[in-house]
């Protein structure tokens, strides 16, 4: 990074390991410290004091939309939230020109695209830090949170094994771009047809990263200290029942979590579609860690709006 130049929060293989791993601690760190405060109490040191997030969607959104926003205000700072239709960008301007004039009237800018390709540009033409709050390549801000809820609950990741089974989405994509960072294996199970990004393979490869992939979901959850599935139709897909079909085997059951290690636990960024990829056995069961995972949004995306702004 150049001097001067914004630290955005694009994808977790841009990033050091040193840098993950300092915000997960401070957003370990943060979450202590406000245990029993109101939610709306402000932290001491308050980091984002005077400053402005722009919020913008161009997809449906609940924790992310939620956990931003009361992030910010712990934070000290404030909001600006727009669904990308509401904007000009909704009608053809240039993300480039949003990105200028964004970066006249705010301190950072959070977007949920429906391509990748957008952020990266918003990025690169705007003068303030950008975050992924969601694309379709890549989740990073989700990673980060259910790596904290993992260790909150189990200790450090490193050494650990996580299983991802069923489709080989963004939020797939976001952990095989941990694993080399923070040393965990991840195992991976996916149909052939819905296989993750192979340049991610590749590039975890190059990093050393312990990464596998299989099609055979017991092969990948035998002995695992954590299972991690997501939905199996996306926001924007078109093929459903090409993927119930396909993910069908997929779906993780008790039968499934009894090949994993004894203490595993589950985790599933949500929404689910319950009865498809997970049952409701598992996705309420004891080892299922979701609303721990959920509330961690805000710790997590704090820490990361901390490193934003130079505060980590």
């Amino acid at each position: 990074m150049t001097a001067g130049a914004p630290r955005h929060f694009l994808d977790l293989w841009k990033l050091e390991g040193h840098e993950l791993r300092a915000i997960l601690e401070d957003a370990k760190a943060r979450k202590a410290a406000r245990k029993g405060w109101p939610q709306g109490r402000v932290d001491p040191d308050a980091p984002a004091r005077d400053r402005t997030l722009a919020m913008i969607f161009e997809k449906n959104s609940t924790r992310t939309r939620f956990s931003f926003d009361a992030a910010m205000r712990q934070l000290g700072g404030d909001v600006i939230i727009s669904n990308a239709v509401d904007m000009q960008i909704g009608r053809g301007e240039p993300i480039e020109d949003t990105a200028r004039v964004l970066s006249r009237m705010v301190d950072a800018i959070m977007i949920r695209s429906n391509v990748h390709e957008d952020v990266e540009r918003l990025a690169m033409w705007s003068t303030i830090p950008v975050i992924n709050g969601l694309s379709d390549k890549s989740h990073p801000c989700q990673i980060l949170a259910d790596l904290m809820t993992f260790e909150e609950h189990r200790g450090p990741v490193t050494g650990r094994t996580f299983a991802w089974v069923g489709d080989g989405n963004n939020v797939c994509s976001s952990f095989i771009h941990a694993a080399p960072k923070l040393g965990f294996r991840l195992n991976i199970a996916t149909p052939a047809i819905f296989h993750p990004d192979m340049m991610d393979l590749a590039r975890a490869a190059e990093q050393q990263g312990q990464v596998t992939t299989t099609h055979d979901p017991r092969e990948a959850v035998r002995g695992a200290d954590c299972v991690i599935t997501d939905t199996w139709v996306s926001m924007g897909d078109t093929d459903h029942d090409e993927r119930l079909d396909a993910l069908e085997p997929y779906q993780v059951d008790e039968k499934l979590m009894g090949e994993a290690a004894g203490d595993a636990v589950f985790l599933h960024c949500l929404p689910a579609h319950r009865g498809e990829e997970v049952t409701d056995a598992v996705i309420d069961g004891p080892q299922s860690l979701i609303w721990d995972e959920a509330e961690n949004r805000i710790h997590a995306q704090k820490s990361i709006l901390a490193w934003c702004f130079g505060a980590i």
